[in-house]
């Protein structure tokens, strides 16, 4: 076994590998860019080395860089995690030449994979079933377009290299090809350096199951079970399971064993997983392998009690696979949850910014945390939103749901916005609670699953109102104390007023609206004026800073958040933002006239699609905007005439940054 070993990512993948490392006494190096400097993989490791600015190609994907530091470091093996240099051959074969293992799969292995197209050719020859496609080298679009016209509409476009949702189109007709394909291309070659792609016919429903594989160098191989990771968005997945819901053993031993032909074919060594696309008639058709660990290898391992960052490392020193096939038994169900910072309800764009608050649910034997950040740590435009993964575990499936909807309720983070409640709508969801999955789930039921915001509830009210006048008393209390004269009317908690009724009118900011609540002193709390009545209310700050309140009798513990005039409300269960108004902080403001259109987050524009002068109607395209290597497309807000534009393709921009300017519609170009 290895006695020092460098990772060579960053986040929650690189905390999970020193995790398994620290168990068998391995010393473990760290890597990280400016960005990076103060993470926590940074902090659990016993050495780390900077090695560069914060834009991954400028850092952690500098192979020159980290092989310098495994050098320097005394590591003799580099665990490249997933993504960055996990399925780079070049980086694997250059590991070999400076004598440091790279503990993944032989290079061959990883050349041959790293191609969808060559992958589809090798797959076919060893009889796995295939989804009807154009897998060839030529790119030309024309032979493209009529490729796609002759497997029929909807095809996919799929970028040959990389994944998760990259450099991916689905394309409905064949008006819509030149532009799908154009975009796919770009945001493969940003993504992966490389913008081929392939063609395959668009099943409508189905079922995106995978097959996590083993194999070692001394010819054993095995499967460790199948996970099923329908319910994405833009491509990319954010809950997994395992094992698949409805799978009976006869399908899953088909399954397993077209997984590991697969791997044997290429001569594989190491963790994969083999992904499938499964019908809704039982057929299923290999779609890809990737030669890593995946994000979603937790429910593996909870199900299997087995860890695979541990295979992984005994089978790169040598080693022989800890189990064969028959000894390896599911047990129970797991369910994954990938908490993003992102904004579901704008399309999931990433939210960035710093975690102010953030507190997990207790981890247990049925609950488990992956994560890669702290209370305070950014969430930067460089690197993936992902949070945390929330993983849990019981004997069934629909104890499994309980328990991730519970521990959904308990996670609690302020300062970006997340995809927690977006995951709890659908774990709640009867369809998902039924295991009627697909890769069509998100779009079937959007309508529950986002629903329209709606206004502060009188209880979320009544507790920014009673945390607001907590404070202050508190203040107030603390001024009167250290006060030459603490019996002055103006260090009074209890609202005295001269000649009138005790009370104070706070006024909030919700979305667009403003809510005002009168809050009348009584000596047992505070008489309340909210929308839907008067309500009696008292309470205090537990040690912990949580409120806990009585509200007309029904005792409430929530959490607020406070930045600056903002309040997070954090009850079991949901959130909600208000602002206190300060009328003076809106002295002087104007409302802006004209059109104008912002950067929805920050980013880089790889493309404007209009010139000053160009009449638009609404919903037109107008910008691309890339963030976090994911392409986004802005669209005119409203029908009128482009007047400005005020950042060329390439700019990097920040959120709120003004790209371009409207005139009237009746302003001539």
């Amino acid at each position: 076994m290895f006695d020092t070993i460098l990772i060579a990512n960053r986040g929650e993948i690189a905390c999970r590998v020193i995790r398994t490392a620290r168990k068998l006494g391995i010393r473990t190096v760290s890597v990280y860019s400016d960005a990076d400097a103060g993470a926590l993989h940074v902090a659990l490791a016993d050495e780390a080395y900077h090695i560069g600015p914060a834009p991954a190609r400028e850092s952690y994907l500098r192979a020159e860089a980290i092989l310098e530091v495994a050098a320097r470091s005394g590591s003799q093996a580099i665990h490249p995690g997933y993504g960055f240099l996990s399925e780079n051959a070049e980086f694997a074969e250059a590991c070999g030449k400076a004598g440091i293992v790279f503990i993944g799969p032989p290079v061959a292995a990883i050349r041959a994979m790293g191609s969808k197209s060559a992958a589809k050719r090798i797959m076919e020859g060893a009889a796995v079933p295939l989804v009807p496609g154009y897998h060839g080298e030529d790119q030309d679009p024309a032979l493209l377009q009529g490729g796609a016209d002759r497997i029929g509409y909807p095809v996919l476009i799929k970028a040959t290299a990389g994944g998760g949702g990259k450099g991916m189109r689905v394309v409905w007709d064949a008006p819509s090809f030149a532009d799908a394909l154009a975009a796919a291309k770009r945001e493969a070659l940003s993504g992966f350096g490389d913008d081929r792609v392939l063609l395959e016919k668009y099943l409508t429903r189905p079922r995106h199951v995978e097959i996590q594989v083993f194999a070692d160098a001394r010819g054993n191989a095995v499967h460790l079970f199948e996970r099923d990771c329908s319910i994405q968005r833009r491509h990319q997945k954010v809950l997994e399971e395992a094992p698949a819901p409805g799978m009976d053993e006869g399908l899953r031993m088909k399954m397993g064993d077209a997984a590991v032909a697969a791997a044997r074919a290429i001569g594989y060594v190491g963790a994969g997983t083999v992904e499938f696309l499964l019908d809704e008639d039982g057929s299923f058709y290999f779609m890809e392998m990737n030669t890593r660990l995946q994000v979603e290898h937790p429910v593996t391992e909870m199900i299997t009690g087995q860890d695979l960052v541990e295979w992984q490392l005994l089978v790169a020193a040598g080693g022989e696979l800890p189990c064969v096939q028959h000894e390896l038994a599911i047990g129970g169900h797991a369910i994954e949850a990938r908490i993003y910072a992102e904004d579901p309800s704008r399309d999931f764009l990433p939210s960035i910014g710093d975690l102010t608050h953030l507190r997990t649910p207790q981890e247990s034997a049925h609950v488990r945390i992956d994560t890669g950040v702290r209370q305070g740590d950014g969430v930067s435009i460089h690197y993936d939103p992902m949070i945390a993964k929330l993983i849990v575990w019981d004997a069934t499936r629909a104890g499994a749901l309980r328990r991730l909807r519970s521990a959904l309720a308990e996670y609690q983070v302020v300062g970006v916005t997340t995809n927690i409640g977006f995951l709890a709508a659908v774990a709640s969801h009867p369809a998902f609670a039924a295991g009627d999955l697909d890769t069509g789930f998100i779009e079937r039921h959007r309508a529950a699953l986002f629903p329209e915001a709606v206004p502060a509830s009188d209880q979320v009210l009544a507790l920014a109102c009673l945390d607001v006048l907590l404070c202050r008393a508190a203040e107030a209390e603390r001024a009167a104390a250290g006060s030459g004269d603490c019996w002055s009317p103006w260090h009074l908690t209890t609202g005295w007023q001269m000649n009138g009724d005790s009370h104070q009118v706070l006024t909030f900011g919700d979305n667009e609206s403003a809510v005002c609540v009168t809050a009348h002193y009584r000596p047992s709390g505070y008489l309340l004026d909210l929308p839907g009545g008067q309500l009696l209310t008292r309470g205090q700050l537990d040690g912990e800073g949580d409120l806990l309140a009585d509200l007309g009798g029904a005792r409430v513990k929530a959490t607020v958040v406070r930045h600056g005039c903002d309040l997070t409300i954090v009850t079991h269960g949901g959130s909600h933002r208000l602002t206190l108004h300060d009328p003076l902080a809106h002295a002087g403001e104007q409302e802006v006239e004209g059109g104008r259109l912002t950067a929805p987050m920050p980013g880089k524009i790889v493309a404007l699609l209009v010139e000053p002068g160009t009449r638009v109607e609404r919903g037109t395209p107008l910008v691309i905007l890339e963030a976090m290597k994911m392409e986004h497309t802005i669209t005119a807000p409203r029908d009128g005439v482009v007047a400005e534009i005020h950042f060329a393709a390439g700019a990097v921009v920040n959120e709120g940054a003004e790209l371009l300017a409207f005139a009237s519609d009746e302003v001539s170009g």
